[in-house]
């Protein structure tokens, strides 16, 4: 496929062009979608500091309240696609702005709820309108910055606000928790999408021609979302109830079914919901793939050092949540200093490749971590170098991940993105957990006869945790490594110049598509 030819930066776009590299807007676009992207990300932690508080309140039992966490989830991946694609259908700023206000609404439902129904509903319809806001947002970005360097400043902005929001949440969740009410970390939501949705809708101008007004591909919208739903809900259940259990294993198989089925479907039908080309470039899927490994080890060692500062530290919730605070300024120089400076001068896989592998050596670190460990010695050094990896790793990813594909899938393309992170923050936490409780019980059984007086048998409780935490983070080390090894294989192959592709051309984005890898 050939390229139209490029045009002068600042020179007036073609009819459908988009965007160009002079288009005013763009700058303050991206602070409206930051703001948007910094709340959702914020959501998915903030929320669990609040938890215990909001539990005792509204009466909900234990067995019920992982809906809180899993009711959001649920939603959230499995409606992502969806939303991508209603983000192409619709446009990608009415997605969003509609998106925002309905995040906003659900969040005002979350913070009055008075029972506990009430709440799980509201973080249902939260995940509803994050999977309509999130791949939106992202898409958004890709048909805005079509200049080389412009996309890499932009993406190392997004990349790092999409990593470090996250501990951000376990800080303002502590602060608000402890200062004002649990309810406050929803209505926090409130001004955020406000702010959002007004400056959005007066400032992005969407490219236009990139819209795809093909006919909804209803089997493909249910086989996708009940698949994942499926798939999400099982690695929960695995957490509470084993990986034995026969629900679970049956929510797995009827996964492996739907989502198999759904790639039939959309090789054959004339306007699937995921064209199976977004996902079969190497490029892309490589992207995909590392990044769901990735966010598999981060997800399950945050909740790891949460519970290992707060319990066997003694840290308080904001205590912890200013510990995470080194990983945010890793994160930030990752993305924004190191991604940003070398994306359009390296390929994106010597960006990504390295920055899981200094992600895994912050992850070995935390194997070392003992009853005794002091937070200078071990998790100050871990968190920078997880941060620095992460952000450096994840800024370039965010970027190929939706870099030459056709301008009518870059909502779906969007949402793949954001569903590999969320299927795998599903799977790290269950995963993780799993293998942490194991060991912990081991450890515990082979230990306690040992232990005389009530003291010595909470030493080894505590010593049990932490055992079983940095087995764990042994299986997270193997994981960011494999990531780093697929990045190596999969990405960016036979195109060292990929870095400048990553502009799309000056502003012909939209004219053009440009193919990534030659098939």
């Amino acid at each position: 496929m050939s390229r139209t030819a490029s045009k002068a930066p600042g020179a007036p776009a073609a009819p459908g062009s988009g965007l160009v590299s002079g288009d005013p807007n763009r700058w303050k676009a991206l602070v409206f979608i930051a703001l948007a992207q910094l709340m959702v990300v914020l959501d998915a932690t903030i929320v669990n500091i609040a938890l215990p508080s909001a539990q005792q309140d509204l009466g909900i039992s234990d067995g019920n309240r992982q809906w809180v966490v899993t009711a959001y989830a649920l939603a959230f991946g499995g409606l992502l696609l969806f939303g991508g694609r209603i983000a192409d259908l619709w446009g990608r700023k009415r997605a969003f702005v509609v998106g925002l206000a309905g995040f906003a609404a659900a969040s005002a439902l979350g913070g009055a709820a008075t029972t506990g129904a009430m709440m799980f509903g509201a973080r249902a319809l939260q995940g509803v309108f994050g999977a309509l806001l999130a791949p939106a947002a992202l898409s958004l970005l890709a048909v805005m910055f079509t200049d080389a360097k412009e996309r890499a400043k932009a993406f190392g902005i997004y990349g790092a606000i999409a990593g470090g929001g996250g501990a951000v949440g376990f800080i303002l969740g502590g602060v608000l928790t402890e200062y004002l009410d649990w309810r406050w970390t929803f209505f926090v939501n409130i001004p955020f999408a406000v702010v959002a949705a007004a400056g959005a809708y007066f400032v992005i101008r969407e490219p236009e021609g990139g819209r795809n007004r093909s006919p909804l591909d209803i089997p493909g919208v249910l086989l996708s979302t009940l698949g994942l739903v499926s798939l999400v809900y099982g690695f929960t259940r695995a957490e509470s109830d084993g990986w034995g259990d026969s629900l679970t294993v049956g929510l797995f198989v009827a996964a492996a079914v739907l989502l198999g089925a759904f790639v039939l479907t959309e090789a054959k039908v004339k306007a699937p919901l995921l064209p199976l080309r977004v996902v079969t470039d190497r490029n892309r899927g490589g992207v995909y793939l590392s990044l769901g490994l990735a966010i598999i080890a981060m997800f399950g060692t945050f909740l790891f050092l949460t519970y290992y500062l707060q319990i066997v530290k003694g840290y308080s919730p904001i205590k912890t949540g200013f510990a995470f605070l080194p990983m945010i300024a890793g994160m930030m120089t990752g993305s924004t200093q190191i991604g940003t400076r070398l994306m359009t001068r390296v390929p994106a896989r010597l960006l990504m490749a390295p920055g899981f592998l200094v992600a895994a050596l912050g992850m070995f670190l935390l194997t070392r971590l003992e009853l005794g460990s002091s937070y200078a010695s071990i998790v100050l050094p871990a968190m920078l170098l997880l941060g620095l990896g992460m952000g450096t790793a994840f800024m370039p990813a965010m970027s190929l991940a939706t870099t030459g594909v056709e301008p009518r899938d870059a909502g779906v393309a969007s949402a793949m993105v954001n569903t590999s992170q969320q299927v795998g923050g599903a799977i790290g936490t269950a995963l993780l957990n799993t293998i942490a409780a194991s060991a912990t019980t081991a450890y515990i059984k082979d230990h306690i006869a040992s232990a005389s007086g009530r003291s010595q048998q909470q030493l080894v409780q505590l010593e049990g945790m932490v055992h079983g935490y940095t087995n764990a983070i042994w299986v997270a080390v193997g994981i960011l490594v494999l990531a780093a090894v697929i990045v190596s294989v999969f990405v960016n192959a036979g195109r060292p110049d990929m870095g400048t592709v990553a502009g799309s051309g000056q502003g012909a984005e939209d004219e053009m598509p440009v193919p990534v890898v030659a098939h």
